[in-house]
């Protein structure tokens, strides 16, 4: 019954709903008898809640979800150099860490007329479609590059990288220059740079990014405050330590 709770919870991780419960079923792979018990218990606990004929992710979800102690210190600790980004630059700006072959965002600050992304706080993405899971690719160890090169790679759009080999070169730029790019890879019209945040050791434990319209983006100049807020995370991240 676990699994199945599960598994109908992991149906939300694509959108966020409300989904009726037909939807649920099918996407699930459970009988609609067996989803509807299952929703109605998931309801009464605060994992689920109703949205008119549909089903919604629940607010318990969210108090457990902040209370995760890796992603909220981490949160915690990158949120000013986060803040101060977003303040000199006033473009998008995403913390994210690595979850198997995808990042997963943790943080995201946007301002008013903020451009239409597929990112999202909780959501995840492929590593090798944004300049978030490149940055963490790139620094992470070679065992997991060669796993992602030798699995077929994931496309968002016509742009994202589709062959090994462009992509091991790819990584190894970023390796050489410690900042990752993306142009039009996770969604259309959108740039983004990205730079690896680490806390002592050769890995990255998460990455630092900005997204920007793609009329308006001047790596040159988003470059160096890109660089500095990782720099500043990662110092404070090893006093932590």
């Amino acid at each position: 019954m676990l699994e199945k709770g599960v598994a109908l919870l992991d149906c939300f991780s694509s959108g966020g709903g409300p989904f009726r419960l037909t939807e649920l079923a099918g996407r699930a792979g459970l009988t609609k008898t067996t989803t509807f018990r299952l929703t109605g218990e998931l309801v009464r606990l605060g994992l689920l809640e109703r949205d008119g004929d549909g089903y919604r992710l629940g607010g318990k979800l969210f108090e457990l979800g902040s209370l995760v102690p890796r992603r909220s210190s981490l949160r915690e600790t990158a949120l000013p150099y986060l803040q101060d980004l977003f303040e000199a630059t006033h473009e998008t700006v995403h913390l994210g860490i690595r979850d198997h072959h995808d990042v997963v965002y943790i943080e995201r600050i946007h301002g008013h007329g903020a451009v239409q992304l597929p990112s999202r706080i909780g959501g995840r993405l492929p590593l090798t479609c944004t300049g978030v899971g490149k940055a963490l690719l790139a620094f992470s160890d070679g065992e997991l590059v060669e796993e992602v090169l030798a699995a077929p790679l994931r496309r968002l759009t016509p742009y994202s990288i589709s062959d090994p080999l462009r992509l091991r070169t790819v990584i190894e730029q970023v390796q050489a220059s410690g900042l990752a790019y993306e142009e039009q890879e996770a969604t259309s019209d959108v740039s983004c740079i990205a730079a690896p945040v680490f806390d002592g050791g050769g890995i990255a434990v998460a990455a630092i990014s900005l997204a920007v319209p793609r009329a308006r983006f001047r790596p040159a100049q988003l470059a160096p405050a890109v660089r500095t807020a990782a720099l500043g995370l990662s110092r404070a991240l090893r006093k932590g330590n």
